[in-house]
C-alpha cells in the first residue's frame, strides 16, 4: 500500500495494489502541465485508489478532449490524469507519492518532442519517439 498528497496536505490518498513501474513522458502537454522537463506518471486501477482526504479540493482541467487532468485548487499540485477512453484507470503522479517507492522507470515516451535544455538520462531505458505501444 502507498500513500500521497499534495503540496498543502489537504488532498491526501491510498493505493491499494503494487505499483506499476514509472512512465517518463516528453510531450508538450506533460511539460507544460507539470512545470519540469518531463511527467512522471503511474497507472493504478481506479479501484485501487481511494481518496483519504480533499474532495472537495480536486479541481479538473481538460486540455485534451476526453483527459482530465486533476489538481488541488489549493496549491496546484497535479494529482492524477484520467481518460474517457480508459474509464478504469489513473494516472497518478509520481511526484505526490511518500518515499520509499518501490518500483522504477519503465521507459521514456514522446522523446522527439523533449525539451532542448534537458539530456536524456543514460539509463537504458526504452526510448520511443512517439508515446509507447
Amino acid at each position: 500500500m502507498n500513500t500521497g498528497s499534495c503540496l498543502c496536505g489537504g488532498i491526501r490518498f491510498r493505493i491499494h495494489a503494487e505499483l506499476a513501474p514509472v512512465q517518463i513522458c516528453y510531450c508538450s502537454q506533460c511539460r507544460k502541465a507539470q512545470g519540469t522537463a518531463f511527467g512522471s506518471n503511474i497507472p493504478v486501477k481506479r479501484a485501487d485508489f481511494e481518496l483519504l482526504s480533499g474532495q472537495e479540493l480536486l479541481q479538473c482541467y481538460s486540455a485534451t478532449p476526453g483527459k482530465g487532468r486533476w489538481f488541488c485548487r489549493h496549491c496546484g499540485s497535479p494529482i492524477y490524469s484520467a481518460r474517457d477512453s480508459l474509464p478504469d484507470v489513473l494516472r497518478v503522479r509520481a511526484g505526490t507519492l511518500d518515499e520509499p517507492l518501490h518500483t522504477r522507470p519503465a521507459f521514456h515516451a514522446h522523446v522527439a518532442s523533449k525539451c532542448s535544455w534537458w539530456d536524456l538520462p543514460d539509463d537504458g531505458l526504452p526510448r520511443h519517439p512517439q508515446g509507447a505501444s
